[in-house]
Protein backbone atom coordinates (compact mmCIF):
# COMPACT_ATOMS: atom_id res chain seq x y z
CA UNK A 1 0.00 0.00 0.00
CA UNK A 2 1.48 2.97 -1.40
CA UNK A 3 1.65 6.39 0.97
CA UNK A 4 -1.28 8.92 -0.05
CA UNK A 5 -3.55 12.05 1.40
CA UNK A 6 -6.52 11.72 2.25
CA UNK A 7 -9.32 13.44 0.14
CA UNK A 8 -9.99 16.38 2.61
CA UNK A 9 -5.95 17.26 2.60
CA UNK A 10 -6.34 16.86 -1.27
CA UNK A 11 -9.12 19.31 -1.70
CA UNK A 12 -7.19 21.59 0.66
CA UNK A 13 -4.03 21.81 -1.42
CA UNK A 14 -1.40 20.06 0.34
CA UNK A 15 0.91 17.53 -1.96
CA UNK A 16 3.10 15.13 -1.25
CA UNK A 17 6.45 13.50 -1.26
CA UNK A 18 6.87 10.08 -0.02
CA UNK A 19 10.22 8.46 0.46
CA UNK A 20 10.90 4.33 0.92
CA UNK A 21 13.29 5.68 3.41
CA UNK A 22 15.03 8.72 4.89
CA UNK A 23 17.04 10.02 7.07
CA UNK A 24 14.58 12.72 8.86
CA UNK A 25 11.61 14.14 6.85
CA UNK A 26 12.32 17.26 8.70
CA UNK A 27 15.52 17.68 7.38
CA UNK A 28 14.22 17.18 4.26
CA UNK A 29 11.73 19.65 4.33
CA UNK A 30 13.64 22.67 5.91
CA UNK A 31 15.73 21.58 2.60
CA UNK A 32 13.29 21.83 0.62
CA UNK A 33 12.26 25.49 2.05
CA UNK A 34 15.79 26.97 1.17
CA UNK A 35 15.52 25.47 -2.28
CA UNK A 36 12.31 27.67 -2.69
CA UNK A 37 9.01 25.35 -2.03
CA UNK A 38 6.31 26.92 -0.09
CA UNK A 39 4.01 24.26 0.31
CA UNK A 40 1.98 23.33 2.25
CA UNK A 41 3.15 19.78 1.06
CA UNK A 42 4.01 16.61 3.14
CA UNK A 43 7.05 14.53 3.22
CA UNK A 44 6.41 10.93 4.94
CA UNK A 45 7.34 7.46 4.96
CA UNK A 46 7.49 4.38 7.05
CA UNK A 47 11.81 4.22 7.15
CA UNK A 48 13.21 7.19 9.11
CA UNK A 49 16.93 6.43 9.68
CA UNK A 50 18.43 9.77 11.42
CA UNK A 51 15.37 11.86 13.14
CA UNK A 52 15.43 13.34 15.91
CA UNK A 53 13.54 14.72 18.74
CA UNK A 54 12.84 17.27 20.83
CA UNK A 55 16.04 18.60 22.56
CA UNK A 56 18.01 16.91 19.65
CA UNK A 57 16.78 13.64 20.84
CA UNK A 58 17.30 10.61 18.60
CA UNK A 59 14.01 9.71 16.82
CA UNK A 60 14.41 6.13 14.62
CA UNK A 61 11.64 4.92 12.78
CA UNK A 62 11.91 1.49 11.82
CA UNK A 63 10.58 0.35 8.64
CA UNK A 64 6.58 0.15 9.56
CA UNK A 65 6.43 3.29 11.58
CA UNK A 66 5.20 6.66 10.81
CA UNK A 67 7.01 9.72 10.18
CA UNK A 68 5.58 12.59 8.52
CA UNK A 69 6.15 16.14 8.28
CA UNK A 70 4.13 19.34 7.14
CA UNK A 71 5.51 22.28 5.13
CA UNK A 72 3.64 25.58 5.64
CA UNK A 73 5.26 28.73 5.05
CA UNK A 74 2.98 31.78 7.06
CA UNK A 75 3.38 35.21 7.66
CA UNK A 76 3.34 35.07 11.32
CA UNK A 77 5.63 35.77 14.43
CA UNK A 78 7.57 32.81 16.11
CA UNK A 79 5.79 32.50 19.01
CA UNK A 80 2.09 32.24 16.88
CA UNK A 81 3.65 29.84 14.69
CA UNK A 82 4.97 27.54 18.21
CA UNK A 83 1.22 27.09 18.80
CA UNK A 84 0.96 24.73 15.48
CA UNK A 85 2.15 22.00 17.87
CA UNK A 86 -1.12 22.23 19.77
CA UNK A 87 -2.99 22.08 16.56
CA UNK A 88 -0.64 18.99 15.42
CA UNK A 89 -1.58 16.97 18.37
CA UNK A 90 -5.03 17.49 18.23
CA UNK A 91 -4.91 16.72 14.22
CA UNK A 92 -2.87 13.07 15.23
CA UNK A 93 -5.19 12.61 18.31
CA UNK A 94 -8.42 12.56 16.13
CA UNK A 95 -6.30 10.36 12.90
CA UNK A 96 -5.78 8.16 15.87
CA UNK A 97 -9.58 7.93 17.22
CA UNK A 98 -10.61 7.21 13.37
CA UNK A 99 -8.43 4.27 13.00
CA UNK A 100 -8.36 2.41 16.03
CA UNK A 101 -12.43 2.89 15.80
CA UNK A 102 -12.25 -1.12 14.89
CA UNK A 103 -10.26 -2.56 17.49
CA UNK A 104 -12.07 -0.40 20.10
CA UNK A 105 -15.49 -2.42 18.67
CA UNK A 106 -13.42 -5.86 18.82
CA UNK A 107 -12.52 -4.44 22.53
CA UNK A 108 -16.37 -3.94 23.80
CA UNK A 109 -15.35 -0.03 23.47
CA UNK A 110 -12.40 0.05 25.34
CA UNK A 111 -10.43 3.08 25.89
CA UNK A 112 -6.94 2.95 24.78
CA UNK A 113 -6.05 6.44 26.88
CA UNK A 114 -5.29 8.88 23.84
CA UNK A 115 -4.17 11.78 25.75
CA UNK A 116 -1.86 14.89 24.66
CA UNK A 117 1.06 15.69 26.64
CA UNK A 118 2.32 19.12 26.86
CA UNK A 119 4.19 20.44 24.81
CA UNK A 120 4.12 18.00 21.91
CA UNK A 121 3.54 14.46 22.58
CA UNK A 122 0.56 11.83 22.52
CA UNK A 123 0.42 9.62 24.83
CA UNK A 124 -1.84 6.20 25.02
CA UNK A 125 -2.52 4.64 28.06
CA UNK A 126 0.61 6.72 29.88
CA UNK A 127 3.02 5.86 27.39
CA UNK A 128 4.61 7.77 24.69
CA UNK A 129 3.15 6.86 20.93
CA UNK A 130 3.78 9.94 19.25
CA UNK A 131 6.66 12.75 19.28
CA UNK A 132 5.97 15.97 17.69
CA UNK A 133 9.08 18.27 16.58
CA UNK A 134 8.44 22.20 14.93
CA UNK A 135 11.13 23.55 13.52
CA UNK A 136 11.50 27.28 11.48
CA UNK A 137 13.36 29.74 9.63
CA UNK A 138 12.81 32.80 7.74
CA UNK A 139 12.30 32.59 4.23
CA UNK A 140 12.26 36.50 3.27
CA UNK A 141 10.45 39.01 4.75
CA UNK A 142 8.18 38.34 7.33
CA UNK A 143 7.78 34.91 6.47
CA UNK A 144 8.76 31.39 8.06
CA UNK A 145 8.84 28.14 6.85
CA UNK A 146 7.22 26.43 9.79
CA UNK A 147 7.98 22.09 9.47
CA UNK A 148 5.83 19.81 12.21
CA UNK A 149 7.06 16.98 12.13
CA UNK A 150 5.30 14.01 13.77
CA UNK A 151 6.42 10.49 14.46
CA UNK A 152 4.44 7.62 15.81
CA UNK A 153 5.45 4.28 16.44
CA UNK A 154 3.03 2.19 14.97
CA UNK A 155 4.73 -1.02 14.91
CA UNK A 156 7.28 -0.90 17.04
CA UNK A 157 7.97 1.27 20.22
CA UNK A 158 12.01 1.90 21.48
CA UNK A 159 13.10 0.46 24.88
CA UNK A 160 15.70 3.15 25.75
CA UNK A 161 13.66 6.31 26.32
CA UNK A 162 13.57 8.58 29.30
CA UNK A 163 9.60 8.01 29.23
CA UNK A 164 8.21 4.33 28.60
CA UNK A 165 6.83 4.29 25.08
CA UNK A 166 4.40 2.07 23.39
CA UNK A 167 3.24 0.92 19.66
CA UNK A 168 -0.25 0.69 18.13
CA UNK A 169 0.47 -2.36 17.14
CA UNK A 170 1.52 -3.39 20.82
CA UNK A 171 -2.01 -1.99 22.40
CA UNK A 172 -3.41 -4.06 19.69
CA UNK A 173 -4.56 -1.86 16.98
CA UNK A 174 -3.69 -3.44 13.78
CA UNK A 175 -2.92 -0.36 11.52
CA UNK A 176 -0.69 0.24 8.94
CA UNK A 177 1.43 3.88 8.57
CA UNK A 178 -0.48 4.30 5.39
CA UNK A 179 -4.07 4.13 6.85
CA UNK A 180 -2.77 6.46 9.62
CA UNK A 181 -1.18 9.03 7.46
CA UNK A 182 -4.29 9.64 5.15
CA UNK A 183 -6.28 10.21 8.22
CA UNK A 184 -3.92 12.21 9.78
CA UNK A 185 -3.58 14.22 6.39
CA UNK A 186 -7.07 15.12 6.46
CA UNK A 187 -7.36 15.89 9.95
CA UNK A 188 -4.29 18.54 9.69
CA UNK A 189 -6.39 20.08 7.07
CA UNK A 190 -9.64 20.53 9.38
CA UNK A 191 -7.32 21.17 12.47
CA UNK A 192 -4.98 23.64 10.76
CA UNK A 193 -7.89 25.74 9.20
CA UNK A 194 -9.29 25.85 12.77
CA UNK A 195 -5.93 27.47 14.00
CA UNK A 196 -5.87 30.04 10.84
CA UNK A 197 -2.42 31.91 11.46
CA UNK A 198 -2.97 31.75 14.91
CA UNK A 199 -6.52 33.35 15.16
CA UNK A 200 -8.22 30.43 16.37
CA UNK A 201 -5.85 29.12 18.55
CA UNK A 202 -8.57 29.58 21.43
CA UNK A 203 -10.60 26.88 20.46
CA UNK A 204 -7.30 25.26 19.36
CA UNK A 205 -6.57 25.56 22.79
CA UNK A 206 -10.10 24.59 24.74
CA UNK A 207 -10.04 21.22 22.56
CA UNK A 208 -6.47 20.41 23.49
CA UNK A 209 -7.30 21.00 27.10
CA UNK A 210 -10.14 18.67 26.76
CA UNK A 211 -7.84 16.08 25.91
CA UNK A 212 -5.02 16.82 27.82
CA UNK A 213 -2.91 14.22 30.45
CA UNK A 214 -2.51 14.69 33.90
CA UNK A 215 -4.36 18.31 33.92
CA UNK A 216 -5.58 19.22 37.33
CA UNK A 217 -3.09 16.98 38.93
CA UNK A 218 0.66 17.11 40.51
CA UNK A 219 3.43 17.37 37.93
CA UNK A 220 7.47 18.15 37.75
CA UNK A 221 8.62 20.39 34.89
CA UNK A 222 12.40 20.20 34.26
CA UNK A 223 13.44 23.88 32.80
CA UNK A 224 17.02 24.09 31.92
CA UNK A 225 18.43 23.61 35.75
CA UNK A 226 15.61 24.26 36.93
CA UNK A 227 12.31 22.01 38.41
CA UNK A 228 9.33 23.13 38.89
CA UNK A 229 6.43 21.22 41.09
CA UNK A 230 2.91 21.79 41.56
CA UNK A 231 -0.34 21.27 39.77
CA UNK A 232 -0.89 21.07 36.26
CA UNK A 233 -3.48 24.24 36.48
CA UNK A 234 -4.19 25.23 32.33
CA UNK A 235 -1.92 26.33 29.52
CA UNK A 236 -2.32 30.00 28.45
CA UNK A 237 -3.37 32.22 25.62
CA UNK A 238 0.08 31.23 23.73
CA UNK A 239 0.81 28.13 25.17
CA UNK A 240 2.54 27.84 28.43
CA UNK A 241 2.08 25.69 30.99
CA UNK A 242 0.83 26.90 33.41
CA UNK A 243 2.00 25.59 37.22
CA UNK A 244 0.03 26.14 40.52
CA UNK A 245 2.63 25.74 43.10
CA UNK A 246 1.92 24.41 46.77
CA UNK A 247 2.87 28.94 47.79
CA UNK A 248 -0.41 29.61 45.32
CA UNK A 249 1.78 31.00 42.60
CA UNK A 250 0.79 30.46 39.09
CA UNK A 251 4.55 30.12 37.34
CA UNK A 252 4.36 29.84 33.36
CA UNK A 253 6.86 27.44 31.37
CA UNK A 254 7.58 28.08 28.16
CA UNK A 255 9.70 24.99 27.63
CA UNK A 256 10.90 21.93 29.59
CA UNK A 257 10.33 18.13 30.47
CA UNK A 258 7.10 17.31 32.20
CA UNK A 259 6.68 14.42 34.79
CA UNK A 260 3.45 13.62 36.30
CA UNK A 261 2.92 11.66 39.74
CA UNK A 262 0.91 10.81 41.89
CA UNK A 263 -0.92 12.18 44.42
CA UNK A 264 1.10 10.61 47.63
CA UNK A 265 4.24 12.09 45.87
CA UNK A 266 2.97 15.22 45.39
CA UNK A 267 3.57 16.37 49.47
CA UNK A 268 1.98 19.78 50.13
CA UNK A 269 1.01 20.46 46.63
Amino acid sequence: MALQLGPRAKAAGYRLAAFDAIGSTNSEALAQARAGERGPMWFVTTEQTAGRGRRQRAWIAPRGNLAATVLEVLAVPPGVAATLGFAAGLALETALQQVSFEARARAGGADFGFRLKWPNDVLAGGKKLTGILLEAESVGADRLAVVVGIGTNVVAAPDDTPYPAASLHGLGIHVSAEDLFAALSDAWAETRAVWNEGRGFGEIRRQWLARAAGLGGPVSVQSGSTTIDGIFDTIDETGCLIVRTSDGRRVPVSAGDVYFRTAASAGAN
